[in-house]
């Protein structure tokens, strides 16, 4: 995936109230049910229908590294539909999002200012109507530049401008060579 999908993602899957199941069996035996039945999942993980059935009854316990990280991966996307939802809903309503980053951040400003990136560290709580749109651009696909324009724009508004009490003459911020970043809701 990328960068701003995968911390959404991770920020999400902090509010599961269970545990997604570990064992390579245990998995496949979530996705068989998922997809409702083991050639949709065998055509999804490009293994053979039969290596699902062996995974089902647990004839094999230790997948290879490549295909246990497609089975985390593809158990956590569908792992607690409705606490997923319910989490995003929240956020994008009442709560906002968190964005803690480590980057390059300068801005466009008229002359006189110092408008040089240098490399902030940066924990801001952004308001509910960017944690919207984060999620809405992720859903429909948005790649990380996207997602990085939205990030910028909410930095602009909330850090650089402070809700429109400061830098009111500020055009465009620029958030570029991330180091870290993570979300939290």
């Amino acid at each position: 995936m990328s960068l701003f999908g995968d911390g959404l993602e991770a920020a999400v899957q902090k509010a599961f109230t269970r545990p997604a199941p570990k064992s390579a069996g245990a998995q496949m035996r979530y996705l068989v049910r998922q997809l409702k039945g083991t050639k949709a999942v065998a055509q999804m993980l490009r293994i053979s229908q039969r290596t699902v059935e062996r995974y089902v009854k647990n004839e094999i316990k230790k997948p290879r590294p490549d295909l246990a990280s497609r089975l985390e991966r593809e158990v956590k996307k569908r792992w607690q539909p409705q606490i997923r939802a319910k989490a995003k809903a929240k956020a994008a309503s009442t709560d906002g999002i968190v964005i803690d980053t480590r980057a390059r951040m300068g801005y466009t400003a008229p002359i006189g200012s110092t408008d040089q990136d240098r490399i902030r560290h940066l924990t801001v709580a952004l308001p509910p109507q960017y944690a919207a749109r984060l999620f809405e651009a992720q859903e429909r696909g948005a790649g990380d530049a996207q997602l990085q324009q939205i990030a910028a724009e909410a930095l602009k508004e909330v850090y650089f401008q402070d809700g429109g009490r400061r830098a009111g003459s500020l055009e465009e911020v620029r958030f570029t060579d991330i180091e870290h970043l993570e979300f939290d809701l």
